[in-house]
């Protein structure tokens, strides 16, 4: 895609969460030969997008591994200052870094390794306009990344706590627009170990 076009969209990946449920280090797990965040950085740089901005906490191991796999490509990091307070948190740090007149922002999991790169083209192809969100759905659950119109990033910018960017997509309402997918890969997240399994650990 021309840089004319992938510079009306952004990309947030959150990986600032502590990862307690998995026991720490989540995000640097192997996952596939690689560290989990691979996964979602990956699918977040090939996505027709100006930027990738990364919300990630006080770990300079895991800032490491995010600047090696994306060396070279646009990224902005940005460390949040309190991880625990919540994704809400996280998000609106992230959010402070993208320009408020584009198109649209994409939100990536940091703990989703499986969403398939088909997925960004589709979800822009749907949104309609700035007021928009747009979200992959599998098997009638709604996963990730969501698509949000530029109209939400002051929204976005606000959030705070735990409480994530489900309140807006409920103001939405018939803005928000579903696209089926066939990816199982927008529902897969890594909570707990046993969620990466011995396959997928190698």
């Amino acid at each position: 895609m021309a840089e004319s076009e992938s510079g009306r969209f952004a990309a947030i990946i959150l990986a600032a969460g502590l990862g307690s449920r998995f026991g720490g280090g989540k995000l640097l797990a192997p996952f596939r030969a690689r560290p989990l965040i691979a996964g979602a950085l990956e699918s977040a740089l090939t996505a027709p997008v100006g930027l990738v901005v990364i919300a990630l906490g006080d770990d300079p191991d895991l800032e490491a591994a995010i600047l090696d796999i994306g060396a070279n490509r646009l990224m902005t990091l940005v460390r949040v200052a309190d991880p625990a307070r919540g994704m809400g948190a996280s998000l609106a740090a992230a959010a402070q870094a993208v320009a408020p007149d584009i198109d649209g922002v994409f939100v990536f999991l940091g703990d989703m390794p499986l969403v398939g790169s088909e997925i960004a083209p589709a979800l822009i192809r749907a949104l309609a306009g700035r007021e928009g969100i747009v979200a992959p759905v599998h098997t009638g659950k709604r996963g990730h990344p969501v698509l949000f119109g530029g109209h939400w990033i002051p929204a976005l910018r606000d959030l705070d706590g735990d409480i994530g960017a489900q309140a807006l997509i409920r103001q939405a309402g018939a803005r928000f627009v579903a696209v089926e997918t066939d990816n199982a890969g927008v529902l897969l997240d890594i909570d707990r170990p046993e969620d990466i399994g011995p396959a997928q650990s190698v």
